[in-house]
């Protein structure tokens, strides 16, 4: 036994101060908490000598490497705790995360080294959004039953499994009673906030899809998703520590569909009316092209579909 696995292993009773928290990106073994089966986890993948492997789940700090910088920052949470970017929220024993956005300006649209945007991601423009919270995940089945009482999503076996098939209007309604429930304001997020965010927000890499460049780190699409939707939070993050916002369900956004300006805009909020609302994100019965933080698609508020779900803003 080599001196930083005895090093690790003498520290296992610090390491009780286990940091729990579903699914993160500390969280590599997938436990549901940070602990020293975690550095662990990294020093066996380290053994093998797979040192370069881009966006896995070894890969915690993001840098695209495996390497002890990602065993340090595993001891780090598990020391100092989480980082304070995250807001938990419990309703009728169902929990779900908020993270917190820092405002900023981005360019939102398609980017002429796309080869895959279409017209309606063009013409790319500046945008400045203020600061916002927007969930860590998809929208569970479980937590929409949580708040309607019901759940008649299309694929059934689990509950951490996006919310689908309902309509904008359906959506609109759960908020209306969640923010009853709870006091709060939550609501549908904007196109260009969803878009910032999926980005990676301040701390984006520029990715084609959101976290990445290899769609299979980061989304469930019909290259891999096996024709179903998958638990939420089973696939790498992006840089702000948000899962899915490739792949997995389409997300409604609170904007009526209509082209884009290529003016600089501040807190854009979409037409004042229209006949289609945006969807973003992609899904897991749609192509890679499909998937990308740019891609728009719009749909009459009243239609649903099993590959259609939200995400929460705030």
């Amino acid at each position: 036994m080599n001196t930083m696995k005895k090093f690790l292993l003498s520290m296992g009773a610090l390491f009780l101060l286990a940091q729990p928290l579903s699914a993160n990106q500390w969280d590599v073994n997938g436990d549901g908490y940070v602990t020293s089966a975690d550095i662990t986890a990294i020093y066996d993948h380290l053994l093998i000598g797979a040192m370069d492997f881009e966006m896995s789940a070894y890969d915690v700090n993001r840098d695209g490497y495996v390497t002890s910088a990602d065993v340090t920052a595993v001891y780090d949470v598990i020391l100092n705790g989480f980082p304070a970017n995250t807001t938990e929220f419990t309703v009728n024993g169902v929990k779900f995360v908020m993270v917190n956005v820092e405002g900023g300006t981005f360019t939102m649209g398609g980017s002429a080294d796309d080869t895959e945007h279409l017209s309606d991601e063009m013409p790319a423009h500046q945008v400045t959004v203020s600061s916002f919270a927007i969930g860590q995940t998809e929208v569970t089945q479980a937590l929409w039953q949580a708040v309607m009482g019901y759940n008649y999503s299309g694929h059934e076996g689990n509950l951490q499994y996006p919310a689908e098939y309902m309509t904008w209007e359906q959506c609109d309604l759960f908020i209306a009673k969640l923010n009853q429930m709870t006091g709060k304001n939550f609501r549908l997020p904007t196109e260009a906030e969803w878009e910032f965010a999926a980005r990676g927000g301040t701390l984006g890499n520029n990715y084609l899809y959101s976290g990445s460049n290899n769609i299979s780190a980061v989304a469930w699409y019909n290259g891999n998703s096996g024709a179903e939707t998958h638990i939420v939070a089973t696939t790498v993050p992006n840089d702000l520590g948000i899962y899915d916002m490739s792949g997995n369900v389409w997300e409604w956004c609170s904007d009526w569909y209509g082209p884009y300006s290529g003016d600089a805009q501040t807190n854009p909020t979409g037409p004042e009316s229209g006949t289609e609302k945006v969807m973003r994100g992609g899904s897991w019965y749609v192509p890679a092209k499909n998937c990308r933080v740019s891609k728009r698609f719009k749909a009459s508020p009243l239609f649903g579909d099993d590959d259609i779900g939200l995400r929460l803003a705030m």
